[in-house]
């Protein structure tokens, strides 16, 4: 297993977390990656856009002038798609872009997404952003720009941890995520990705994997 640091609000580290190779270091396909990610996004799409074709739109019921004698080209409506107005030839339908992936290629995607992430060194571990249960943004964003200065980060949170959400979740540069919703797309656009401790946990008890070993340097002073 690979090991991260876990930083405190104050800035210093505070032990080590280990990352499950199961997870963090599994083999990334791209084609599986690809996959997964345009049926997110395809997920994400309403369907809902329509043109009218020439059958569909009003009016040019009359023909907008005899069929011979004017020196014009023959025409039967003004709602033909020739007319300004008139029907869209093989315009958008309202459909749906559903595609199916199964759980296990979502899963495997997203232990690839995150393996590439903790490869680089991109997966990062803080205890909390900020001290208390009051929200402050600027001291979540001296925790956060002491740990990475990536213009897009994503932050993932515990359910519950209504504080730091508040803290940060109106900086631009910063995407957040509970642990439940963590998801291919996401971890692939982020430069950086930092999981307070908690949240970890929780992510890695819905993997079914062990709940992060924290070795702190006050155990093993207690050790020694």
């Amino acid at each position: 297993m690979s090991t991260v640091d876990v930083r405190k609000a104050d800035g210093t580290t505070n032990g080590t977390v280990e990352l499950p190779e199961k997870i963090f270091d599994a083999q990334a396909s791209i084609p599986l990656l690809h996959q997964v990610v345009v049926a997110q996004l395809n997920a994400a799409r309403q369907g809902t856009h329509k043109a009218k074709s020439r059958g569909e739109v009003a009016g040019g019921g009359k023909k907008p002038y005899k069929q011979k004698g004017t020196g014009r080209a023959r025409q039967g409506s003004i709602r033909a798609p020739q007319f300004t107005g008139g029907g869209v030839v093989h315009g958008p339908v309202p459909r749906d872009y559903t595609q199916r992936v199964n759980k296990k290629m979502k899963a495997a995607a997203l232990r690839g997404a995150l393996s590439d992430r903790a490869r680089e060194g991109r997966i990062h571990v803080v205890e909390t952003f900020i001290e208390g249960e009051t929200p402050k943004t600027k001291d979540a964003l001296t925790v956060l720009r002491g740990i990475t200065e990536a213009r897009r980060i994503l932050v993932v949170l515990a359910r519950d941890d209504e504080a730091n959400w508040l803290s940060l979740r109106n900086e631009q540069s910063v995407h957040l995520l509970v642990a439940d919703q963590l998801n291919t797309h996401d971890v692939l656009i982020a430069d950086d990705v930092v999981f307070t401790a908690t949240a970890l946990d929780e992510f890695l008890g819905a993997q079914g994997e062990s709940v992060a070993n924290v070795d702190t340097d006050a155990d093993s002073n207690e050790e020694g």
